[in-house]
């Protein structure tokens, strides 16, 4: 029984990918931080944090059961083509977070709750249907994740170009991470009718676009510095990051190894949540 509880838990972390929901209720506190230029309200941030929280894992557990059949191919280990959960178990588990994602928003206020509320459909639209439409589905995606440190400034009533900046800095980032993860998981996108660039124009042809929005990325990092609204201290963290990011992304790009891209695609996630880390933290300091 124990070990049965035990499978069914790892299962469900699994579903809710746990490093992505986490990250995405941490952004959205960011952008708060980013928009108060200090820290926020204690009840603001934990709900904040829970409404993305949830909901980013609600649409990791819908995405797990609409990608059931490519999983089968690319990553059989996954939880339901594994078998380690059923599909009734998924679909409570997703009920159950999307609940607690807009009950949060909702305790922070009416247009926050309509923002997550959005969210929330055009995430499960995602995974339903707009995810064949390619480059258009992975622009739809992008936007989601920009408009994550939007809303943090709706919540703090202050949606300043240092917001917007952070907003697009998330968009180009994502951007590219999805059409390179597309470009990752080109075989099992055969099982279905996707149109991914990847499979239009070529896996090498589709991750150069991808290293173009890596360089747009990298390009509006130093904005906030030629703008005047942070000093050095920002430009000397940022460009850690996009020393570190750039290597990552030149292996990525240039990679025929899946598991090698796989590999690089987690390094750059993991540097540029760091970076929004440890910038939020100055903010606060």
């Amino acid at each position: 029984m124990e070990q049965d509880l035990r499978t069914t838990l790892r299962a469900c972390a699994d579903l809710i990918r746990m490093d992505l929901a986490l990250g995405a209720g941490a952004f959205l506190v960011a952008g708060e931080i980013v928009a108060y230029q200090g820290l926020p309200p204690l009840d603001e941030v934990v709900l904040g944090f829970a409404s993305l929280f949830f909901i980013a894992g609600s649409a990791n557990i819908s995405n797990d059961y609409f990608d059931r059949e490519v999983d089968r191919i690319n990553l059989p280990s996954r939880p339901l083509p594994s078998g380690r959960i059923t599909a009734r178990g998924l679909w409570a588990l997703f009920l159950l977070f999307s609940a607690a994602g807009l009950l949060a928003a909702a305790l922070l206020s009416g247009p926050v709750l309509v923002l997550v509320a959005v969210f929330w459909a055009i995430s499960v639209l995602y995974n339903f249907r707009l995810k064949e439409y390619g480059f258009f589905g992975n622009v739809v995606v992008a936007t989601c994740l920009g408009m994550i440190f939007i809303t943090g400034g709706l919540i703090a009533n202050n949606i300043s170009g240092i917001v917007v900046t952070f907003a697009a800095l998330a968009f180009f980032f994502d951007l590219g991470e999805e059409i390179a993860s597309d470009a990752m998981d080109l075989k099992g996108d055969e099982a279905r009718p996707s149109q991914s660039l990847a499979k239009l124009w070529g896996k090498a042809r589709a991750m150069q676009v991808a290293g173009i929005m890596y360089l747009a990325f990298f390009l509006v990092t130093l904005l906030p510095f030629l703008a005047g609204w942070f000093s050095y201290d920002y430009l000397l963290l940022v460009a850690l990051m996009d020393l570190f990011m750039i290597h990552s992304s030149l292996i990525l790009v240039r990679s025929g190894d899946i598991g090698e891209g796989r590999r690089q695609i987690r390094h750059l996630y993991l540097a540029w949540g760091f970076f929004v880390i440890v910038f939020a933290i100055t903010r606060v300091l």
